[in-house]
């Protein structure tokens, strides 16, 4: 497809976009519209309002996640999105073929409403509907493997052969970053926790990418945390975006051990390693040594310091083959699924999966 070809990978909390070739996308900004009061409707009803991008600050209380859990709830919120994407990659009046990432949750029903937003409304000349997980898989440029994505929404996990998944062996988790999140926002504001207030919510993600890691045993490490604590070391303190300091407790600074032991978190099971043994062990047994080898973990989550050797003793434990585990984990493994794509749409061998207006055409037609 042509070189210029502009790859939309929309999660549940991230839009990454961009145009192919490129080793990262060039767009990274928050899955996040808001409803702006206008003169025709200057009030807080929820009858139509303007859409914009991000959250306004002047009325914090009207931003919404189009996509939620993998789900696209608000396809309007959807479309705003991907006609700000475009605009910003068009180039006089000429608009780039479109790569579109898809959940492996999709029905039917929002692959025709995603076409006929993309061909409709957008007017996008020809457009490739990738899945999201076979494309974290290209980009670790491998073709066995099992693919295991933590995301915003959705954790995920699909062994593949030879490129194609495996059937009846994907798992999807309902926990993921924004759980983890939610965790932080009761657990430093407990009362007066408001998932709408920007302070907060700003805390909770300073707080997650500068202090949170996955400990290797969560009893070790609470036990380490509590003699710190007792030492006032400044490693358990955290400044607040008003300038105040709060002491973070062990709980919230291994809060990503919700991914090893979601029990503890009340989280619903399995575990993401379990979660892995599992999958792996519904595939063939001839094949079980081969996927166990190569397992790549993938999505923003996985960036938490410790959690790919945790997830690679983990996996270690469960004795799920007579092969040693191995855990590729990428220096851009939270825009793997971009990467992916952008290596797909320079492949010949997809050129069949590409649809044309015109081919659209023709299907609405018969």
């Amino acid at each position: 497809m042509a070189a210029r070809t502009v790859i939309i990978d929309h999660g549940s909390g991230f839009l990454k976009a961009g145009t192919a070739g490129w080793n990262e996308p060039q767009m990274v900004f928050p899955n996040i519209v808001n409803y702006v009061p206008c003169k025709e409707n200057p009030g807080p009803s929820y009858a139509r309002r303007r859409v914009s991008l991000g959250i306004d600050i002047c009325h914090p209380d009207t931003f919404s996640y189009p996509i939620e859990r993998g789900r696209i709830l608000n396809w309007e919120g959807v479309q705003y999105l991907w006609s700000f994407v475009l605009e910003n990659h068009r180039r006089e009046q000429e608009v780039p073929p479109v790569i579109i990432t898809e959940t492996p949750l999709r029905e039917p029903a929002d692959r025709k409403k995603m076409l006929e937003i993309l061909f409709e409304l957008l007017r996008v000349p020809s457009v490739l509907l990738a899945d999201q997980l076979q494309m974290s898989l290209y980009a670790s440029g491998l073709l066995t493997g099992v693919v295991v994505d933590s995301g915003y929404g959705l954790t995920r996990v699909q062994p593949f052969h030879q490129g194609r998944p495996l059937p009846a062996s994907g798992k999807t988790l309902e926990f993921a970053g924004q759980d983890l999140s939610a965790y932080l926002l009761k657990s430093l504001f407990k009362e007066d926790c408001d998932r709408r207030c920007l302070f907060q919510l700003e805390t909770v993600a300073v707080t997650q990418m500068n202090k949170c890691y996955v400990p290797q045993n969560l009893g070790e490490a609470l036990d380490f945390r509590e003699r710190q604590q007792s030492a006032l070391d400044e490693s358990n303190t955290y400044q607040l975006p008003d300038g105040s300091r709060v002491e973070l407790t062990p709980m919230q600074r291994v809060a990503p051990e919700m991914f090893f032991s979601p029990q503890v978190f009340e989280q619903p099971g399995p575990s993401i390693p379990r979660a892995i043994v599992e999958s792996v062990e519904s595939c063939e047994i001839s094949l079980r040594p081969l996927l166990v080898s190569h397992v790549m973990a993938c999505g923003g989550n996985t960036l938490y310091p410790g959690f790919t050797t945790r997830l690679f003793r983990e996996l270690m434990g469960d004795h799920v083959s007579s092969t040693k585990a191995t855990v590729w984990a990428g220096s851009n493994r939270n825009f793997s699924v971009w990467l992916g794509a952008s290596v797909v749409a320079h492949l010949s061998t997809y050129q069949s999966e590409w649809m044309s207006r015109e081919e659209y055409g023709e299907h609405m037609r018969m």
